[in-house]
């Protein structure tokens, strides 16, 4: 999903004619703040069938429109057009970027007192990219990004994972994430990899059943999150350089057969809808070229047909703007008659609305059609709970960033890191003694590159964007009372300097989606020489990548006793330190290593040799 790079500075226009008494307006100014956790019960209507016969038209298409929070720039638009949902891209807090989980619940309890002010007083839906925890919030817990966890291979630990993720969303209010990815990324130039658990179905599959449960529980209920399976289907098999926005990769074309798309990248769909995943995400990308918006046959027919998916379809952001048609109405009704029941609008709310009215009007959609989508908008609502308990519960924001819920993300990042190398048993390291370690490298104090891309931003960040452990701060409780010295010469490692131990935390920094599209997989010469320094100034050398993806390491591989891959391991370094200090290595690699970047795409089982293969990982001490 593509958040804007700014607020629009203006107004939307195009509003529907409905007048708002002064009663209304009233009410309007009294409920504007935020509200307390209630038991309230919403809602003139106490079911979906009895909903479904009290609505307009109009109120219909607004149930099948979500805006995103920085383009509502009057709140009671909410209520006008009774909205079905509202988002919050990356970086959409209460004032921007980040916010505390108080913050946010109270910005989602302020636009929930909108919703319920509507004629039928139906609940929003409130959604946001929780993709490796609550990510958009301040103090929040960062897990390793999803192919840290393909690496563990263990679908308890992911289940743990999104339990977690669970309850600190719920503390900020909204109960639908946008996750979790099950792609299967076949070409590591892709930007998106990290968001994918590996490159094989059978890794993605249980794990993304696991983190449906995590999220929902068994079913839907008063306690859930709904998640999302995404990227419906096949956004890991585009074709390099087919890419849409300048992209060489992202948003592309999946050039296959049916038979291989079926065979590689349907099943953790599978796999997500026998788990109960309330709603299924549509790829920006293309099939055979095609756009996915608008691929009646693979939404309708395959998705809900043959895997007999009952929740909600949610078109990405904007992504019914890329359909062929030469009309926005065109576009509009090419997306429904696809089979996507809720549009991620996310600005000209207005309008979709206004069209799909026009369109069902005209007859270009069925109204069968708008029925069977709001059917399923309100079916989940109900099953959420949201008519008798719109507001946040607030037991639950107490516990977001809690040391138990770190406590899981710690264990997350030790069974994450891979072992790639360790000649001489350089690891495990003593846990006693007087002997000393240097530690340098761009990434070793940077809790932004750390935790990667969708990290308080969408982007991400370099330095300290939110709180958390870096791997230096780790080290240096691991070491307190040891008799083991420590010196940070941090990205000065052309000093004069000596160690029995020197240990190169560095690697890639934050990306997300297209911008993180690479051409080369170049390891980066600031990486390389700071390397070459640390282990030129010491007996032995211990290298820890943080990436989300393989890099071509080829060069630098010789230089280390000791070769660590550590993904985009999130807030908890104290995960790293556990396991160099002996807990051991048990992550085996999710993807193929390449040699070279002129190896790509390499994927298991395709005739080619990579560097390591897939699920190789150096077995524990």
């Amino acid at each position: 999903m593509t958040p804007p790079s700014a607020p629009p500075g203006r107004r939307i226009r195009g509003r529907l004619a409905i007048g708002t008494s002064l009663l209304a307006l009233t009410i309007a100014l009294l409920t504007a703040g935020p509200q307390a956790p209630s038991a309230h019960a919403a809602g003139a209507c106490t079911s979906t069938a009895d909903c479904l016969s009290k609505m307009t038209l109009a109120e219909k298409a607004g149930q099948m429109t979500q805006a995103a929070n920085v383009y509502i720039s009057n709140k009671q638009d909410v209520a006008t057009y009774g909205l079905g949902s509202v988002l919050s891209g990356g970086g959409g807090g209460p004032s921007g970027a980040g916010g505390t989980a108080s913050q946010w619940a109270d910005m989602v309890d302020s636009y929930q007192s909108y919703a319920l002010q509507s004629r039928l007083g139906i609940p929003i839906l409130y959604g946001v990219d929780a993709v490796h925890g609550n990510n958009n919030v301040q103090g929040a817990v960062l897990f390793p990004h999803n192919i840290g966890m393909g690496a563990s291979r263990d679908a308890a630990l992911v289940q743990s994972e999104e339990d977690v993720t669970r309850q600190e969303v719920l503390g900020t209010g909204i109960r639908w994430a946008f996750a979790p990815c099950v792609c299967v990324p076949r070409d590591d130039r892709w930007g998106r990899t990290y968001e994918g658990f590996g490159e094989d179905p059978s890794i993605v599959s249980p794990l993304a059943a696991a983190a449906v449960q995590g999220f929902q529980g068994s079913a839907l209920g008063p306690t859930s999150v709904m998640a999302t399976a995404k990227h419906y289907l096949g956004d890991g098999g585009t074709t390099f350089g087919t890419g849409s926005s300048g992209y060489l990769i992202d948003q592309g074309d999946t050039r296959l057969s049916e038979a291989d798309l079926r065979a590689i990248h349907l099943p953790p769909y599978q796999s997500a809808v026998s788990a109960g995943v309330g709603s299924v995400m549509v790829s920006y990308s293309s099939w055979n070229g095609q756009k996915m918006h608008g691929d009646q046959y693979l939404i309708t027919n395959v998705l809900k047909g043959e895997l007999g998916f009952k929740g909600i379809v949610v078109s990405d952001w904007a992504g019914i703007k890329q359909l062929p048609d030469s009309t926005y109405a065109g576009q509009v009704a090419h997306a429904v008659n696809a089979g996507i029941d809720m549009i991620m609008v996310p600005d000209n709310y207005v309008e979709t609305i206004n069209d799909i009215v026009a369109d069902v009007n005209s007859g270009l959609i069925p109204q069968s059609r708008v029925d069977d989508a709001v059917t399923r908008i309100l079916n989940a609502k109900f099953a959420l709970g949201l008519f008798g308990h719109p507001y946040t519960d607030r037991t639950y924001t107490a516990q977001v960033g809690s040391g138990a819920h770190r406590a899981v993300a710690r264990k997350a990042v030790s069974e994450s890191l891979v072992l790639l190398k360790n000649s001489n048993s350089a690891l495990p390291l003593s846990k006693t003694g007087s002997y000393s370690i240097v530690v340098g490298g761009k990434s070793a104090d940077d809790l932004g590159n750390q935790s990667g891309g969708w990290s308080i931003t969408w982007q991400g960040s370099s330095g300290t964007n939110t709180t958390g452990t870096t791997f230096w701060q780790a080290l240096q409780q691991a070491t307190a009372g040891t008799g083991i010295t420590l010196t940070n010469v941090g990205t000065r490692t052309k000093g004069r300097y000596s160690a029995d131990v020197g240990i190169w935390v560095g690697g890639e920094t934050p990306y997300a989606e297209g911008k993180g599209d690479s051409s080369t997989l170049a390891f980066g010469s600031d990486n390389s020489s700071q390397l070459s320094d640390i282990c030129s100034h010491v007996k032995t050398c211990i290298a820890i990548l943080y990436s989300g993806r393989p890099v071509v390491i080829s060069d630098q591989l010789p230089k280390a006793q000791a070769f660590v891959a550590g993904w985009l391991p999130g807030t908890e370094g104290e995960g790293i330190t556990d396991v160099l200090f002996g807990s051991g290595f048990t992550g085996k690699l999710p993807v193929s290593w390449p040699n070279a970047v002129t190896d790509e795409p390499i994927n298991s089982g395709d005739g080619k040799t990579p560097l390591f293969p897939l699920g190789y990982g150096l077995a524990p001490y």
